[in-house]
């Protein structure tokens, strides 16, 4: 096996869920000793600044142009602009890459990979769960009766533990085009093309998401898949800039949580997409503010184009209200330190995966209220296998009264659901897992190791 570094190309889909867990990955590769190029567009630039100011001889940026839309064809024009300027680089290159990690997103780059002579390797900032559904999904074909009806009912029997879904839990981007159009197309390319990638990295552990690890592995067809998760930053330090930089003061919201009981607040945060409907804004704040609990509440703001749209805003006098025992974000939050902070005892989530991870990493209870995507599965995996979540809501399908909100959000911070016991052994596993000779750091150090035999 050579010593010499492999120089390796990571390729992160430019949105803040995709390419934060991505970046986690490749501070864990630097510290293997890479040689790593980051291909960012210009607003994703300043994300790279604290791994560039520890590891400046090993990371170099690559600026790549931004598609000047964001419709929902914006991954095809990715491919657009992204597929000829990464040609011409690998070309240009004096000492190229020896393999491409990107997005799941990014399946075409498995063509750009072979044009080249270099493998593929897929990243999900998704589960197995959730890659593995999108393998099964645009594989078989499955189909509901009448896509009009948002509740028909889609069974997946080649699929562990044989999922029945409503249509609206089925992910959209599967949902969203007609078979045989454009979009259609190069969204089933793109998955089939990951499939047939030459490896796969999961930001996930054996210990979360073993029968659906092994799942994938039968679907493609060898064991180059890898559980490397969480790739989240270390236990031992407080992060408040990961990911961005926070709304808030991070200083005033710990002082804050250092005044709190531990396990006695509730975190809520819907993630970096999701702008609540009126209705759903209404019952969750009735139920926040009838609950008496102490809590922190993220809001995301609408961008322009939502203004017009039915949007949820914090009612008139709420912050007054709850003044004392409510702590309002407007923006993005520092959501790793806030759950790692022994104050906080419950999530309530949405069930994206970083946000899944990162609420398990921090052993704590979480209560399910999935919006889209994949979130739905992930949701049930937090209930119903892994044992640490409650099910709370369902879209705007499913909105839960504030009554039924408040009286679960009181039960959740007294201590006595046995989740709460789950969610902290859980937490053990997981940073068993990471830690040297765990399951993930295994696997993270079998991936590198073959990095080294391709160069």
């Amino acid at each position: 096996m050579s010593t010499a570094k492999p120089h390796i190309l990571l390729y992160p889909f430019p949105d803040s869920g995709h390419i934060i867990p991505l970046l986690d990955l490749t501070r864990l590769l630097l510290t293997r000793g890479l040689t790593v190029t980051v291909s960012v567009t210009s607003e994703n630039l300043p994300l790279l600044d604290p791994l560039l100011s520890r590891h400046a001889s090993s990371l170099v940026p690559l600026l790549l142009p931004f598609p000047d839309t964001q419709s929902n064809r914006r991954r095809t024009l990715y491919r657009d602009l992204h597929y000829p300027f990464l040609l011409q680089w690998f070309k240009s290159h004096t000492s190229p890459p020896v393999v491409i990690v990107s997005d799941f997103f990014f399946g075409w780059t498995h063509q750009l990979a072979c044009q080249v002579g270099v493998p593929r390797v897929v990243f999900s900032p998704s589960g197995a769960i959730g890659l593995s559904i999108f393998f099964t999904l645009w594989k078989d074909l499955p189909k509901v009766d009448d896509p009009s009806d948002v509740n028909s009912l889609l069974s997946i029997p080649n699929f562990p533990n044989c999922p029945v879904l409503p249509w609206y839990q089925v992910p959209q981007l599967y949902r969203m085009f007609k078979e045989g159009d454009p979009d259609w197309e190069f969204q089933r390319n793109g998955s089939l093309d990951n499939i047939a990638s030459w490896g796969i990295v999961l930001n996930t552990s054996t210990c979360l998401e073993q029968v659906y690890i092994d799942h994938i592995k039968k679907q493609v067809g060898h064991d180059r898949v890898w559980a490397v998760g969480p790739v989240l930053p270390t236990h031992s330090a407080r992060h408040t800039d990961h990911g961005g930089p926070s709304s808030v003061p991070c200083h005033e919201l710990i002082t804050w949580l250092d005044a709190r009981k531990e396990g006695s607040v509730v975190y809520v945060s819907f993630g970096s997409r999701v702008v609540l409907t009126s209705k759903q804004m209404d019952e969750l704040a009735t139920g926040l503010e009838k609950s008496g609990v102490h809590f922190i509440l993220c809001v995301r703001q609408p961008k322009e184009k939502q203004v017009a749209s039915d949007y949820g805003e914090i009612s008139k006098g709420f912050e007054d209200r709850v003044a004392g025992r409510g702590y309002i974000i407007k923006g993005w939050a520092p959501q790793v330190s806030i759950l790692r902070h022994p104050a906080v005892g419950t999530f309530l989530t949405h069930c994206g995966w970083n946000s899944t991870l990162e609420g398990i990493a921090a052993g704590v209870m979480m209560l399910t209220w999935p919006m889209g995507a994949e979130q739905f599965l992930n949701a049930k995996l937090l209930v119903e296998q892994l044992r640490v979540g409650i099910q709370v809501g369902e879209g705007s399908q499913n909105i839960p009264k504030s009554a039924m909100l408040a009286s679960l959000l009181a039960e959740a911070v007294n201590g006595s659901r046995p989740e709460r016991l789950r969610a902290k052994e859980l937490h053990d596993a997981v940073l068993g897992a990471v830690v040297k000779g765990g399951s993930s750091d295994k696997h993270l150090n079998e991936f590198v190791d073959s990095l080294y035999e391709l160069k």
